[in-house]
């Protein structure tokens, strides 16, 4: 069985995002960028299933700019097989992704498609349902389980009522949550032979996508700064103070 997994190079979680001086975007100069918290989870889960004898290879994918092979390379080291850089200096959207990733998808055939829920960048949460919806694949979002046996993947998924585990018959897409798994840290060795582990590199256009932006961005500004909160001695001068200075009430 082969699996594909796709992950996106956004800033590190623990990097206090700054809004450039032109409020056009985020600074992303001399700033530290990683993998995306929820891909790395998806790249360890196909790695346990290939630690299971379950998987044969794992392939890692991504679509961004050169530098985004930094970020394959870890994945690679956490124990995937080969990468596939798809080359693309522009933002691109996730349905332009979905698009990409489904025509690797009928390239490489992965009976297993896992991505991250989301990207702590966007925080779109698209992507895995684009791809299902594009590629005529059965889905299940949110994953905080995942068995695979039988031809079959059982999927407990994280929804607002609890639980809920639904069995897709394979080829199927699989996006994780938080509470999948807990990523391994890359050893030192594995990180010397991810150098010489293959990456290929395409463009949008070896599949067929042109990667234009159909969304444009306006303008991004910092969340306003909260303002410093107040004590109260009695239950009616609070009561008092809800319903005529922040009119919650």
């Amino acid at each position: 069985m082969k699996a594909l997994v796709a992950v996106k190079r956004v800033v590190d979680y623990n990097v206090k995002v700054r809004v450039k001086a032109d409020k056009t975007g985020v600074e992303l100069a001399n700033v530290k960028m990683a993998l995306n918290p929820f891909d790395e989870i998806a790249v360890e889960e196909a790695v346990r299933l290939k630690e299971k004898g379950i998987v044969t290879e794992v392939i890692v994918v991504t679509v961004g700019p050169t530098v985004a092979q930094e970020q394959l390379r870890t994945a690679l080291a956490l124990g995937a097989d080969r990468a596939i850089l798809v080359e693309c200096a522009d933002e691109v959207q996730p349905l332009a992704v979905a698009k990409i990733l489904k025509g690797i998808v009928d390239a490489e055939q992965p009976q297993l498609i896992i991505l991250g829920k989301q990207a702590i960048d966007g925080d779109n949460n698209q992507t895995g349902q684009m791809l299902a919806a594009l590629a005529g694949l059965p889905q299940g979002t949110f994953a905080s389980v995942v068995k695979v046996e039988g031809g079959k993947v059982q999927v407990t998924r994280e929804v607002d009522g609890g639980l809920q585990t639904v069995e897709l018959n394979l080829p199927a897409v699989v996006t994780t949550d938080l509470r999948l798994n807990e990523p391994r840290y890359a050893s030192l060795p594995n990180i010397m032979k991810a150098k010489k582990k293959p990456l290929d590199i395409k463009s949008p256009a070896d599949f067929g996508v042109t990667a234009l932006a159909s969304i444009k961005t306006l303008k991004v500004e910092p969340p306003a700064e909260r303002k410093a909160g107040i004590k109260v001695k009695t239950v009616d001068e609070l009561v008092e103070k809800l319903k005529n200075e922040a009119k919650v009430i």
